[in-house]
């Protein structure tokens, strides 16, 4: 679960080739309001082995609203309405709650569903260094300022004006990273896809 909530937030768009790749990432929380795309997900453990991969779609709504939803190799949805955030496991019949200012916090998924504020909550729980060029890539480290955010450090990848890679480094050694494809943003987005219901019978357990 730990490793979904990690995945959440680290999903920054930039503007302004000519800008360094914090300030584009300053920018774009100025500017961006809803964000929707593709993404791919590889998540490789400690040993190396075994990478385990994963595809879906992921939907921000500033403040404090999201939809993430994995298709693919199996289907998972996390929801946050802007007070709760909903976890569902189809498979499991099983759905998990959370408060979403407790959940959220100094994670990563504070800075994409954080408040209006968004450079000054990044200022609170990150800490931003320029990390050069690697793959064609220019890339921005983040690290947080909170031992309880349960990863190290964070990596977006940006090329020209968007954002095309992400990597994060958690507690346990293991490396997850995001490539995104038909990136938006700011797009209209139906409020019935950030608001969920759990269906009938399945266990719902709150935390």
């Amino acid at each position: 679960m730990r490793k979904l909530w990690c995945v959440l937030a680290l999903l920054l768009v930039s503007q302004g080739a000519a800008a360094g790749a914090i300030e584009r990432l300053h920018q774009f929380l100025d500017s961006t309001r809803t964000l929707r795309a593709g993404f791919t997900q590889i998540v490789v453990a400690k040993n190396g082995k075994r990478p385990q991969q994963s595809s879906g779609v992921m939907i921000f709504v500033r403040p404090g609203k999201f939809r993430w939803q994995i298709e693919k190799p199996y289907s998972q949805l996390l929801v946050g309405d802007g007070e709760k955030i909903w976890i569902y496991d189809p498979d499991l019949r099983q759905v998990t709650v959370k408060k979403a200012g407790q959940a959220l916090g100094g994670t990563p998924a504070s800075l994409l569903a954080g408040e209006s504020g968004g450079k000054a909550t990044l200022e609170r729980n990150f800490s931003l260094r320029e990390a050069g060029e690697r793959e064609g890539l220019e890339w921005v480290e983040a690290l947080p300022k909170t031992q309880e955010s349960g990863f190290e450090k964070l990596r977006l990848g940006f090329a020209g004006s968007e954002l095309k890679a992400m990597e994060l480094f958690d507690n346990f050694g293991q490396t997850t990273s995001l490539y995104f494809e038909n990136l938006e943003r700011n797009p209209s987005i139906a409020p019935s896809l950030l608001r969920f219901t759990p269906p009938s019978g399945v266990d719902v357990i709150s935390e």
